[in-house]
C-alpha cells in the first residue's frame, strides 16, 4: 500500500485508534550523495538529493495496526 506523505494541510490518522502522532514508515528510497572523507577516513555526507522516494508502509505505534492509517485534514487547514 502506498501510501503519501503528509502535507500543510493534512495528517495522518490511524483508522482503527485514532493515533495521530506516533507511525513507523517503511520507504524506499534513491538518492546521490556527496560525501567528504577526511584523511582519516571518517565519511561526512555535505549534499544530498533526492531522486524518487516512495513509502511503502506505515504501522501504527498505539496499536501496531499495519497499513490501516489514512490521510486526513489538519484542523485549520481550511482557514
Amino acid at each position: 500500500m502506498a501510501l503519501p506523505q503528509p502535507t500543510e494541510g493534512t495528517r495522518w490518522r490511524c483508522t482503527l485508534c485514532g493515533n495521530l502522532t506516533r507511525f513507523d514508515v517503511t520507504r524506499s528510497s534513491r538518492v546521490v550523495e556527496y560525501v567528504h572523507l577526511d584523511l582519516a577516513g571518517e565519511a561526512r555526507v555535505e549534499e544530498r538529493d533526492v531522486l524518487s522516494e516512495r513509502i511503502e508502509s506505515v504501522r501504527c505505534r498505539w496499536c501496531d495496526a499495519v497499513d490501516q492509517v489514512e490521510l486526513v485534514d489538519r484542523p485549520g487547514a481550511g482557514s
